[in-house]
C-alpha cells in the first residue's frame, strides 16, 4: 500500500507535467477557450450547448470530440422504439418506484415533511441522481414539460436538505453523523459515490435546461465540505473512493467550470493515499486505494473497476499522463483477452459481483451486472475518444446491443440486475437481489441498474458520431440525422438510412453547409468479414474489419456513402481455456448474439431445461425476420439434434456405451439474446453443445 512516490512528490510531478497548480487554487483550463472566472457560473455557460455525453470540447488529449445528444435524432428503426418506451414508460414508472420505496422520503424527512424513517441502503440517494440524469438526457433530445416539472420539484426538495457547510447525504445524518467520511465509512459508505452521481445528474440537467439548482448544490458540497477538509496535505484527511465514481464526476465538473481544483482532486483520489490503512482484499475489491497506474489486471468488483477505468481515462484525456495510458491499455487487453463475455458483459462471479480469473466466464452463474456492462461501454467510449481506434467501438457495440439491451424488458418496466448466459427457472436461478428470485423485476432494493439503463438509452444519440480535427467519425448505425459542425465551423448534416442490425446495407447522405474537404471515417465492424463501400456509386477500396475507413475528399451537398456489411450468421467458439464453453458454440449475426429459449423448440414439452440439444456445426443457418415476435426480431434456425434420454443415463457411464441412437433430428430456433425472458418463464442458453454429424 506504500508507494515510492510521496503525496507531495505526486502533486509536484503532476503540476510539472501540466499547468503549475496546487490543490486549493483554481487555475484556467490548459489550451481551453475558457479563461478562469471567479464566478464559475459564467464559465459553465460557455460550454453548455456544445457538450456531448461527456464534454471533450477542450480536452487536449482527446483525438475525438463528442457531439451533443441534441444534435442527433434517432429516427424510426432499431433503437427508436426502445427510446420511446424509455421516455414514456421506463422513466415515469421508475419514478413511481422510487417514491413508493421511500427514496424521496429520505430527503423530505430532513425537511420535516415526512415522518417515514430512512429507507434503503447507504447508497440510496444515488438512485434519485441517476434517474435525474436519465431525465436530463431525455430532455436534451426534446422537451417534456410534465417530466421536467416533476424533476424540478424533486431537485428543490433535494437541495433543501443541504447543510450550511455543503454536506448533503440523507444516510449519514442524526445518529449516523459521527460516521461521516471516517476511513471505514469511505470504504463501504458510498458517500462520494452518491456525490459523484449527484454531480453527473446535475451537470446533465444543467446542460439540458440551464437550471443550475442541483449543480450549485454539488459545487457547494465539493468547495465547502470536501476540498477544505480532504486531500493530500497535512491539515487534510485522506480520501479513498470506496466505490469509484467521484473521479469521473469531478473531471466532468472541471470540464464544466474550468476550475483546475476538481481535476487535481480527481488525480489525488486516483493515486490513492497511503495514510489510509487498507487490507489487500479491500484494494482488490474496491479497485482503488493505490495508484491506478500500478494496476495490471482487472479484478474485484466489476462496476467499481469499470468506473475507475472511466475516471482514469478522463484524467488522461485532460493531462496526457502516459503512465495512465500505459495502464489503461494493459487493462483493456486483459478485458478483451480474458474477461469479456460474448454479450459484452463483464463480471463472472456473484460473490463480490466480481471479475474472475483469466478465462473464468461461467454461463448460468455469470453475474454480468447491467451496470458493469454499462460501465464497460462508458470506458470504451473514453478510450475511443483518446485514440480513434475501432477496437473500442466494437466493444461498445457488442455491449450495447447485447449485454446492456438485455437489461431492460421490451415493455420497459422490468429489469435484469444480472445477465447470465444460461438460465433454468425450475432451478431457482433468478436474481438473488430481488424478492421471488425472478430474473426480471420492476424493483431492486439495490436499484442501481434500472436508472443506469434509462440514462444510457436516453443518452444514446450522443454515441453515434464524433468529430476530429480533419473530419467526422461514424460509430453506430441506425436511421438517424446529425446536424452539427466541423471543427472549422462549417455546418454539417449527415443522414443515415438503414435496417441495421437486421440488414447490412447502410446509406449515409453527407450535406456540408458549404462544399469542403474533410474526412468521413466510417467504422467497418469487426464481425463483418466482407464489407463493400461506395461513394456516389463508385467503389472505395481499403475497408478492413475492425477499423475505420477514412474517406478523404471534397464533399458537396447530397454526396452518398453506401456500406454493405456481411450479415452471414456465424458460429463462434470460445478459447479452449474457457472451460464452460468447450464443446459448445454460440450464434452471432451482425452485432447481435442469439440464444435458445425452450419455448421456441419443437421438443420443449419434454423438459423445461435445454439439456439434450446439440448443434450440427457443418450445417447451414437460415435467418428470417418475424415482425410478430418480441416486437419484431430476426430468428435463426439451424439443424441440430435432441436426446430424449439424457435424464435416463446414469451420472457416469462408459464412453463405449455413449451411442447416439436416442438422438432425433430437430431444428433449433434462436432469438436475439437481448429479447430473452420477455415471455413466460423459460430456460435459455447462449452456448450450445455441438457435433459434426
Amino acid at each position: 500500500m506504500k508507494t515510492n512516490l510521496s503525496r507531495r512528490a505526486f502533486i509536484a510531478s503532476a503540476a510539472a507535467s501540466m499547468v503549475p497548480t496546487a490543490i486549493g487554487h483554481a487555475q484556467p483550463r490548459t489550451g481551453s477557450l475558457l479563461s478562469f472566472f471567479a464566478d464559475e457560473k459564467e464559465a459553465a455557460n460557455t460550454t453548455r450547448g456544445d457538450a456531448g455525453v461527456i464534454d471533450l470540447s477542450h480536452s487536449p488529449y482527446a483525438k475525438l470530440k463528442t457531439v451533443p445528444v441534441g444534435a442527433v435524432v434517432i429516427k424510426d428503426g432499431f433503437w427508436s422504439q426502445r427510446r420511446k418506451t424509455n421516455l414514456a414508460d421506463s422513466i415515469p414508472t421508475m419514478r413511481d418506484e422510487l417514491l413508493a420505496h421511500g427514496r424521496m422520503d429520505n430527503f423530505l424527512r430532513l425537511n420535516g415533511r415526512s415522518s417515514e424513517p430512512q429507507k434503503g441502503p447507504v447508497y440510496s440517494d444515488s438512485d434519485i441522481y441517476k434517474w435525474t440524469e436519465a431525465v436530463a438526457f431525455a430532455l436534451q433530445s426534446g422537451d417534456s414539460p410534465e417530466l421536467r416539472k416533476a424533476t424540478d420539484a424533486m431537485i428543490h426538495d433535494i437541495v433543501a436538505t443541504q447543510e450550511p457547510g455543503g454536506y448533503l447525504n440523507t444516510y449519514y445524518v442524526q445518529d449516523r453523523k459521527p460516521k461521516r467520511m471516517l476511513y471505514e465509512t469511505q470504504t463501504t459508505g458510498h458517500e462520494l459515490y452518491c456525490v459523484g452521481h449527484m454531480l453527473q445528474g446535475a451537470i446533465a440537467y444543467y446542460r439540458a435546461t440551464g437550471d443550475r439548482t442541483l449543480l450549485d448544490a454539488g459545487i457547494r458540497f465539493v468547495d465547502q465540505f470536501l476540498i477544505p477538509n480532504y486531500g493530500p496535505e497535512k491539515n487534510q484527511k485522506g480520501i479513498v473512493a470506496g466505490h469509484p465514481e467521484i473521479e469521473m464526476a469531478l473531471i466532468e465538473l472541471y470540464r464544466t467550470t474550468g476550475k483546475r481544483q476538481y481535476l487535481d482532486l480527481a488525480g489525488y483520489i486516483l493515486h490513492g493515499d497511503s495514510r489510509i490503512p487498507l487490507r489487500p482484499q479491500q484494494i482488490t475489491y474496491m479497485f482503488c486505494g493505490i495508484p491506478f497506474t500500478s494496476r495490471t489486471k482487472l479484478e474485484g468488483h466489476a462496476v467499481r473497476a469499470m468506473y475507475a477505468c472511466c475516471g482514469a481515462t478522463d484524467y488522461y484525456l485532460e493531462t496526457g499522463d502516459q503512465s495512465y495510458w500505459k495502464a489503461l491499455n494493459a487493462l483493456w487487453k486483459d478485458l478483451a483477452a480474458h474477461q469479456l463475455y460474448i454479450t459484452g458483459g463483464v463480471g463472472a462471479r456473484e460473490a463480490g459481483e466480481a471479475f474472475g480469473d483469466a478465462y473464468e466466464l461461467p454461463n448460468a452463474s455469470a453475474y454480468g451486472e447491467s451496470c458493469a456492462a454499462i460501465g464497460n461501454m462508458m470506458w470504451n467510449w473514453r478510450m475511443l475518444a483518446a485514440s480513434g481506434e475501432a477496437r473500442f467501438t466494437d466493444v461498445i457495440e457488442r455491449a450495447l446491443y447485447n449485454g446492456i439491451n438485455s437489461g431492460m424488458s421490451l415493455d420497459g418496466k422490468t429489469y435484469c440486475y444480472r445477465n447470465p448466459l444460461a438460465f433454468d427457472p425450475s432451478r431457482n436461478s433468478g436474481d438473488w437481489q430481488a424478492p421471488g428470485n425472478n430474473i426480471r423485476n420492476p424493483w431492486y432494493d439495490t436499484t442501481c441498474c434500472p436508472p443506469n439503463l434509462e440514462r444510457t438509452f436516453a443518452s444514446l444519440p450522443g454515441y453515434f458520431y464524433s468529430t476530429s480535427s480533419d473530419g467526422v467519425y461514424v460509430h453506430l448505425y441506425d436511421n438517424s440525422e446529425m446536424n452539427w459542425r466541423l471543427h472549422n465551423g462549417n455546418g454539417l448534416k449527415i443522414e443515415q438510412r438503414t435496417n441495421y442490425p437486421w440488414d447490412g446495407d447502410v446509406k449515409l447522405t453527407v450535406n456540408p453547409a458549404t462544399p469542403s474537404e474533410f474526412a468521413m471515417y466510417v467504422r467497418i465492424s469487426g464481425w463483418s468479414a466482407n464489407t463493400t463501400v461506395n461513394v456516389n456509386g463508385t467503389p472505395v477500396n481499403g475497408a478492413r474489419e475492425g477499423e475505420y475507413l477514412a474517406i478523404h475528399r471534397q464533399w458537396s451537398a447530397n454526396d452518398t456513402i453506401e456500406l454493405n456489411f456481411d450479415m452471414t450468421s456465424r458460429l463462434i467458439k470460445a478459447n479452449p481455456a474457457v472451460t464452460e464453453d468447450r464443446g459448445r458454440v454460440a450464434f452471432q449475426r451482425g452485432p447481435i448474439v442469439f440464444c435458445m429459449e425452450h419455448l421456441d423448440q419443437s421438443d420443449h414439452k419434454h423438459a423445461m431445461d435445454l439439456t439434450g440439444y446439440t448443434v450440427q456445426v457443418n450445417a447451414a443457418t437460415t435467418s428470417r425476420f418475424d415482425p410478430s415476435l418480441l416486437d419484431g426480431v430476426m430468428v435463426l434456425e439451424h439443424p441440430g439434434a435432441f436426446s430424449h434420454s439424457t435424464a435416463e443415463k446414469g451420472l457416469y457411464y462408459s464412453v463405449l456405451n455413449d451411442e447416439k441412437v436416442d438422438e432425433a433430428p430437430t431444428t433449433l430456433k434462436l432469438i436475439p439474446y437481448y429479447a430473452w425472458a420477455n415471455r413466460s418463464p423459460a430456460a435459455m442458453q447462449v452456448w450450445i453443445p455441438y457435433s459434426r454429424v
